[in-house]
């Protein structure tokens, strides 16, 4: 059975961002906020090493990709709001929903 998984790649630029505190304060927020909110997996996807700038990962599984599907755009629309309340900018967001087997078929969003 092939299980659908989205995944979404956020690009954050923090422009208030002075030091790598100012920085993982923004990131924590919209981490926590995506994981209480639509119970997905969040990382940083980066080093951190850049105070202003930030890559975070989001993952999710379901057995549905209609559900799936609604769940990445929903997602997509809450991110861009969790980032005007931190003061951050979404530079750049690509979602994905992939089959779960090996050289399965692969869906831009």
């Amino acid at each position: 059975m092939a299980v659908p998984i989205g995944q979404i790649v956020i690009e954050i630029e923090i422009a208030q961002a002075q030091s790598v505190k100012d920085r993982r304060q923004v990131v924590r927020s919209m981490k926590d906020k995506l994981r209480r909110h639509f119970n997905v997996s969040v990382a940083e996807l980066d080093e951190g090493v850049v105070w202003n700038r930030a890559t975070v990962g989001v993952a999710a599984i379901s057995a549905s990709r209609g559900y799936l599907r609604g769940q990445m755009e929903a997602i997509e629309k809450a991110v861009y709001g969790y980032a005007t309340q931190t003061g951050a900018e979404i530079t750049d967001i690509y979602g994905e929903i992939l089959t779960g087997e090996a050289g399965g078929e692969e869906e831009a969003e």
